[in-house]
């Protein structure tokens, strides 16, 4: 069970983020109008435009080398959390109207499967990296 949370869920990350982060910025312009949407500062939203896909990009980056794949996953299960703490506040109507400023097929999504995907796919995150801390925790028991 374990070379398979070490395998698969880093993959099924790598394919979440690439697709996400491709899908941002095939549609730039309508990726920043969505942002522009949220109930955050502008500045934000001009931010994110671009530090959100270049972020998950750099997970993707992480988790497609051994040596960084525990960094890839804590920055995969960071996004993962703030994301659905995001859904979670929609759903419980703190904001008056949210626009999901997701990309392809997430965008189609109701708001209450996309927490549940989200969180699937944080739990499996975590999962992966408690695995890899105990291996790492038991080559190296210094740490």
């Amino acid at each position: 069970m374990k070379t398979f949370i070490k395998l698969v869920v880093p993959a099924a990350l790598i394919a979440l983020f690439t697709y996400a982060a491709i899908s941002k910025l095939s549609d730039i312009n309508a990726f920043r109008t969505q942002l522009y949407r949220q109930p955050f500062a502008h500045l934000l939203a001009g931010i994110l435009v671009y530090g959100l896909p270049a972020t998950e990009l750099l997970a993707v980056s992480l988790m497609l080398f051994s040596r960084t794949r525990l960094a890839g996953l804590l920055l995969s299960a960071g996004m993962l959390i703030v994301f659905s703490v995001y859904i979670a506040l929609g759903l419980l109507h703190f904001w008056r109207k949210i626009p999901c400023s997701c990309g392809g097929i997430l965008n189609h999504m109701s708001w209450q499967t996309h927490l549940i995907f989200n969180l699937a796919f944080l739990l499996a995150s975590l999962a992966a990296i408690a695995v890899f801390h105990a291996e790492r925790s038991a080559t190296c028991p210094n740490r």
